[in-house]
């Protein structure tokens, strides 16, 4: 499947859509309230709540753009937004602003169409920085933060809030003439790809890393224009400006957080990421002046947006066949993770007198993220490497220092017809020929502890009774003091011809 010229530009401008649209109520919140009178906590909760919808949502999301196609995705949700918008552009009160900014969240669950869509017409080593293309779409926010106030200082809040409506009418047009109508689709059921990858520990770790990155910049977008006006006493404007400036960092670092994904290791870049916010949260645990404030304001921008790029490129790698529940699930958490940092930031506010605790606990779970990190790769290595002695086709076994068989592999099985359950547990001495007398193992472990390494042809008896003569090879595992942990066995079955040839009474010690 091609993909056509329009295809990664039309649907990342309508992601900026989807996102400006989104951002309607925090961008003009500072306007809103000189109308609509509102108390603290209602201030963030009118911020806060455009978020449910749009992470929930976004689970459905990304299965629906499989079995629809991102054309219809985007054109439905358009269409659906014209109401919440409309309705907003007439609110007189806080329940209007919260219901309107409820369904206002439809906005923020097309994320999930694109992240579901483009990965479909591109081969994995682009996926990372195709979705950081995509993920430009987050400027929507930038936008919203910079020009929004500014309009509203000319025509007011509720006209700007119109404008939208114009926007969306746009790009509704735009979808259904320019779409692919032609997408591939697929029809497996929401609860069947649940069930395909809810017991992977790889899909809530990246959950968990998503929820931290992806939130932070949500939250950041949410908290900052009102906490600017109101702690450092800036303009609305200016206020929207360095928001503006925060939204616009995070997003073109996606990319190349995607980018990088793609060349490097992404478990390195992601150690990187949670470093920076770990950093970044205790600068603004200590509630510095503007300078410092900015700074840690940006480090943060920085390393969220490559973290949104770099955990997107490993989707693909571990979730090619349920990508749709899989990034809808992933975008979710992301989005809730923006949902509750403005109430417990003002919740803390409200009993502390200043947001210092709400930062360290961002740089808390950041640091805990680079533990999980560091559990993850080390997890897949792990995996490869016992994907790597399950495959091969000699047989294997380890054991520990005392001799006691640890684990086995199916070739061990194959060959002796000894399963890992019968096998695990005891010593290989059940596998004796009678061939060999004491003295002949005898020599074996003494040039394992000398040389920490014994080869040699040996009979053994298979499950059974019949005898069969192997080449085997063991190597002594040591650790960082040079204490042999484990021996690990490598063997093979010698055929009639190989038994023919062999030198049988060298070193064998046959009674």
């Amino acid at each position: 499947m091609k993909p056509s010229k329009t295809l990664i530009p039309l649907q990342t401008a309508s992601l900026i859509v989807g996102f400006a649209v989104w951002g309607i109520l925090s961008s003009l919140i500072a306007f809103i309230q000189d109308g609509i009178s509102l108390t603290p906590g209602q201030l963030s909760l009118v911020t806060a709540v455009p978020v449910v919808l749009g992470s929930i949502l976004r689970i459905p999301f990304g299965p629906w753009t499989n079995k629809f196609g991102a054309r219809n995705m985007f054109l439905i949700s358009f269409i659906v937004l014209l109401i919440p918008v409309f309705f907003i552009s007439r609110a007189d009160s806080f329940a209007d602003l919260i219901i309107g900014g409820l369904f206002l969240g439809v906005s923020g669950a097309t994320f999930s169409v694109g992240v579901t869509s483009l990965p479909k017409y591109y081969p994995k080593e682009k996926h990372g920085l195709v979705n950081g293309i995509y993920g430009l779409g987050n400027l929507g926010s930038a936008l919203s933060t910079f020009f929004a106030p500014v309009l509203a200082t000319q025509i007011g809040w509720r006209s700007t809030v119109q404008v939208y409506l114009i926007l969306l009418a746009v790009f509704i047009i735009a979808n259904f003439l320019l779409g692919d109508r032609k997408e591939a689709k697929l029809k497996a059921s929401l609860t069947e790809q649940i069930k395909g990858v809810y017991k992977n520990e790889k899909l809530w770790l990246l959950c968990f890393f998503y929820f931290i990155t992806f939130g932070a910049f949500v939250a950041f977008t949410v908290f900052l224009p009102n906490h600017l006006v109101n702690n450092f006493g800036i303009s609305k404007v200016d206020a929207g400006l360095r928001a503006a400036g925060f939204i616009t960092l995070a997003t073109f670092m996606r990319p190349v957080g995607g980018w990088l994904g793609d060349k490097l290791n992404p478990f390195t870049i992601l150690l990187f990421v949670f470093t920076g916010l770990t950093t970044g949260g205790i600068i603004l645990a200590f509630s510095p002046g503007i300078l410092l404030f900015t700074i840690g304001c940006l480090l943060i921008g920085l390393c969220a947006g490559v973290g949104n790029g770099t955990i997107f490129k490993l989707v693909p790698l571990y979730f090619s066949k349920q990508s749709g529940i899989t990034n809808g699930l992933i975008s979710s958490l992301g989005g809730l993770g923006g949902f509750f940092p403005p109430l417990m930031l003002s919740m803390l506010y409200a009993v502390t007198g200043h947001y210092a605790i709400g930062f360290m606990a961002l740089a808390m779970v950041s640091l805990c993220s680079i533990l999980l990190v560091l559990y993850m790769h080390w997890q897949d290595r792990v995996k490869l490497a016992e994907k790597i002695v399950n495959t091969t086709s000699q047989a294997v076994l380890v054991t520990n220092a005392k001799g006691i068989i640890q684990n086995v592999n199916p070739a061990f099985t194959e060959i002796t017809g000894y399963t890992a359950e019968e096998s695990i547990g005891k010593t290989p001495g059940f596998l004796k020929s009678g061939k060999h007398d004491k003295a002949f193992y005898d020599v074996m472990w003494n040039q394992l502890k000398e040389k920490h390494a014994w080869s040699g042809n040996i009979w053994n008896r298979k499950s059974n009774g019949e005898l069969y003569l192997q080449f085997l090879t063991i190597n002594g595992i040591q650790n960082d003091t040079g204490e042999t942990n484990y021996y690990v066995g490598v063997f093979s079955e010698l055929n009639p011809a190989e038994i023919q040839s062999a030198s049988l009474k060298v070193g064998l010690g046959t009674k």
